[in-house]
């Protein structure tokens, strides 16, 4: 993301290359197979897998953006899912839901914070406490009953991290490699 909000990406272009002419964006976001950019306006613009069939990358749905969403200020892409947080403190997410990652918990408002991991979305809530939703083959979704109060928390690929407020890091799912 440039600072005259232009967007250049790289790598394989199917997946990578915005859209031409795409300006005014404030954020952007990189999944497995596919792309995205939050305008400075609250709408979202999705590219690469998703969108078309295209060869071997099946259509998931991960780049349609749903129809009239706007009011969106932060986004995050997973493998093969976008999750999007609106202004108004509620949470969006479409694209593969094969293990629940875009099954928004009711009644989740007030939000913070999104992100989205491989196959898995966390969210930070207005009393800066963590939920978790989708897969939790490797734990991710257990937050753990010590965590309190977070500034910041992130899905990685089966994991989680999160920096409390008292400037500790707390980790949380898949460990394999510590």
């Amino acid at each position: 993301l440039k600072s005259n909000g232009a967007v250049v990406g790289w790598g394989y272009s199917y997946y990578a290359t915005p859209p031409n002419g795409l300006s005014g964006v404030t954020a952007i976001a990189a999944g497995s197979h596919h792309s995205l950019a939050l305008k400075s306006d609250g709408t979202v613009i999705c590219w690469g897998a998703g969108t078309t069939n295209t060869g071997t990358t099946p259509n998931l749905g991960q780049s349609i953006v749903p129809a009239g969403l706007s009011g969106v200020r932060k986004v995050s892409a997973g493998f093969g899912h976008t999750v999007v947080l609106k202004s108004d403190g509620t949470v969006q997410a479409w694209g593969l839901n094969r293990t629940g990652q875009c099954n928004v918990p009711v009644g989740l408002a007030g939000v913070l914070a999104v992100s989205a991991g491989e196959t898995h979305t966390l969210a930070v809530r207005g009393d800066r406490s963590v939920v978790c939703w989708g897969s939790n083959q490797n734990g991710q979704r257990n937050v753990p009953a010590s965590l309190g109060a977070v500034q910041f928390a992130a899905a990685g690929g089966y994991h989680n991290i999160a920096i409390r407020s008292t400037g500790t890091v707390a980790c949380w799912g898949h460990n394999f490699s510590g």
